[in-house]
């Protein structure tokens, strides 16, 4: 059995396709960063769905000047037009191949892009005015005018000098890969690709294209010009500056109830439709307090200088006004939103809107058991009768455990484990050290710590040749930095280490809780390749939402299922897991495999990886042998 290649001829995806374009597509980490979607779009019909390929005859379009002849007279390069930051990302398909123009659009679509394709040459200037796109996939070879003499008609309009364009073909020969370039191409891909390396390759010229004309462009806006409501970016700011006055007040967590039957029942466009509508309604509950869409379900109000006795009596306010409403779905239709809320005290002295957004989550969690649908965070309290851990006399060590293909490959790999070894000799491991350090406020220097040494470790091994791919688990309370992302982004470039060689682990029960803000450091760290393991996973509603809204690479799924050879139901369960994951384009990883039948039920199932003692016990070494690794 091979690990699962998601790439698959285009001509067996258009159903598939379609499927993903209307229901909520896996990895749609970009859609979440998108405030609100523009009223227009939700209402527009067949909003969501793919283009219809068709080729139809174009409308008559102004005269196209000859390539060959420049612009009579000296254009200056008027700035961009202003793209909000945080809007998905548009890209312009221009492929004269259905099977392969529904491909890529369903890749881009699955990663939350707006994707629009354009199968003949003539009117791709009209096309790139109206869609106004951040980047153009081309094909080299297109009926009429090619893939190099259309990049050469848009170099010469002032407005697209920058746009980056890149060559996505299966042309193998090189010499025409350097003509490509020097047409005024800013990459080449070679076809097939995987959906991951399309969507980073992407993405990563996107955002820098982006960064670069934020620099021409007026100051971020603090309303979404569309929706009419602030962006999260201005709340999350307002909220971090009223934690450093020392503000009184509160801050909310509205989450809307029953997301995932909502779009499995009416679609992706209409869900978002929806979402916006909601946005509406609790705005006005809220005024004069400003609300900001956080993803999909989920809005952030801050209530800045209020009575804090008040607050219960707001997130009722916010409850019932939402609740009050009726949405309108479908003509003659119309439906009740219900939502669970979350609340906490600016008083309780959080370090960073992180912190306090961590609690709010916390809160709803509690909220949606709750009859009144209203929970306030409350801090918990230390157990004095807990044993302690001095950090302070101890000191950490790493270990390390080998992932192993079941297929075999080269490919080495291991998950990085935190030890402490105390002053008598003893290793104690991570699952007593980190809550220790939660509990002492030092979490985040060990997890810098432990981040520390693994890029060494990998810059290290980079000099030396043979490729190395660490997973390194980190806590949410580290996450939420803001220092972090970047500090972490900074040092991958100094070093020059790949960031696809950094997987950062994500354990199901913290991801629960604060999706929030893995959302947003993942955001942040997507563009530099480092990808995203979900840990100790166990299906449910809520877990199996997570395969869509993180944007992940693998999955380890909990150790009980190492046992799955022996109980049908666990084996049941781990092949539905794999089956979700394999779906969604991820690799799945099976851990604690300690004999010969866990690994056969494991390999049985479908997994791609396994690790445990079976393969090697975890050690000081990085000495495993992958190339010769049978099992």
């Amino acid at each position: 059995m091979s690990a699962i290649d998601p790439t698959s001829r285009p001509q067996d995806e258009p159903s598939r396709s379609r499927l993903r374009a209307e229901t909520p597509p896996a990895n749609h980490w970009r859609r979440w960063v998108d405030d609100a979607a523009p009223e227009d779009a939700a209402d527009a019909p067949g909003a969501g769905e793919p283009v219809d390929m068709t080729p139809q005859t174009p409308t008559p379009s102004p005269p196209i000047a000859p390539m060959t002849e420049p612009p009579a007279t000296a254009t200056t390069v008027a700035p961009p037009e202003p793209v909000d930051p945080e809007s998905p990302y548009r890209v312009l398909i221009v492929e004269d191949d259905r099977g392969q123009a529904l491909f890529a659009q369903s890749v881009l679509h699955g990663a939350g892009m707006q994707a629009e394709v354009q199968m003949q040459s003539d009117g791709l200037l009209d096309t790139m005015r109206r869609f106004r796109p951040d980047l153009v996939l081309m094909d080299l070879h297109m009926p009429g005018k090619d893939g190099m003499s259309l990049t050469m008609l848009l170099r010469q309009q002032p407005e697209y000098l920058h746009l980056p364009i890149v060559f996505l073909t299966g042309d193998p020969d090189p010499e025409r890969q350097f003509e490509v370039l020097e047409s005024g191409a800013d990459d080449f891909l070679n076809k097939p690709i995987r959906p991951r390396h399309l969507i980073a390759a992407v993405s990563n010229r996107i955002q820098r294209a982006r960064q670069r004309n934020q620099a021409l462009q007026a100051p971020r806006p603090s309303v979404n010009t569309d929706t009419g409501l602030p962006t999260r970016t201005f709340v999350l700011q307002q909220l971090a500056e009223s934690l450093q006055r020392q503000s009184r007040g509160g801050v909310f967590f509205v989450e809307v109830n029953s997301a995932l039957s909502l779009r499995e029942r009416y679609g992706y466009a209409v869900f978002e439709h929806l979402m916006n509508q909601a946005g509406r309604q609790l705005a006005a509950a809220a005024s004069p307090h400003p609300v900001a869409r956080l993803n999909d379900n989920s809005f952030l109000m801050l209530a800045d200088s209020v009575d804090e006795t008040t607050l219960a009596a707001l997130a009722q306010q916010l409850r019932d006004g939402l609740a009050s409403h009726d949405f309108q779905t479908r003509p003659n239709e119309v439906l009740k939103l219900r939502g669970s809320v979350g609340y906490t005290a600016l008083s309780l002295g959080f370090a960073d809107a992180g912190s306090a957004l961590e609690a709010i989550e916390r809160a709803v969690l509690q909220a949606r058991l709750k009859a009144d649908s209203l929970a306030e965070y409350v801090p918990a309290e230390v157990d004095d009768d807990a044993p302690r851990i001095s950090l302070e006399d101890g000191q950490f060590e790493l270990a390390y455990q080998p992932i192993v293909a079941v297929a075999g490959s080269d490919q080495a790999q291991y998950q990085v484990l935190l030890r402490m070894r105390q002053p008598d000799g003893s290793l104690l491991p991570a699952s007593q050290v980190i809550p220790a350090a939660e509990l002492a406020g030092g979490i985040a220097q060990i997890d810098h710590w432990v981040l520390e040494h693994a890029l060494y470790v990998l810059a290290e091994r980079q000099a030396a040749g043979p490729s190395l791919r660490l997973f390194v688990s980190q806590s949410p309370r580290s996450l939420a930095r803001e220092s972090h992302a970047q500090w972490l982004l900074d040092a991958l470039r100094a070093r020059g280490i790949e960031g696809t060689s950094l997987v950062i682990d994500l354990r199901l029960a913290d991801a629960l809780i604060h999706t929030v803000t893995l959302r947003q450091f993942c955001q942040q760290l997507m563009p530099a390749g480092v990808q995203f393991c979900l840990s100790q996973f166990e299906p449910g509603t809520e877990a199996d939402a997570l395969l869509t809204q993180l944007p992940l690479g693998f999955v380890r799924v909990s150790s009980k299922y190492a046992t799955a050879h022996a109980d049908p139901v666990l084996r049941d369960q781990l092949r539905g897991i794999i089956d979700s994951a394999h779906r969604q384009g991820l690799q799945v990883i099976g851990q604690q495999i300690e004999d010969p039948q866990a690994a056969a039920a494991m390999w049985m199932g479908g997994v791609d990886f396994i690790q445990g003692n079976l393969v090697q016990a975890v050690g000081s070494e990085l000495g495993f042998d992958f190339h010769n690794a049978v099992l």
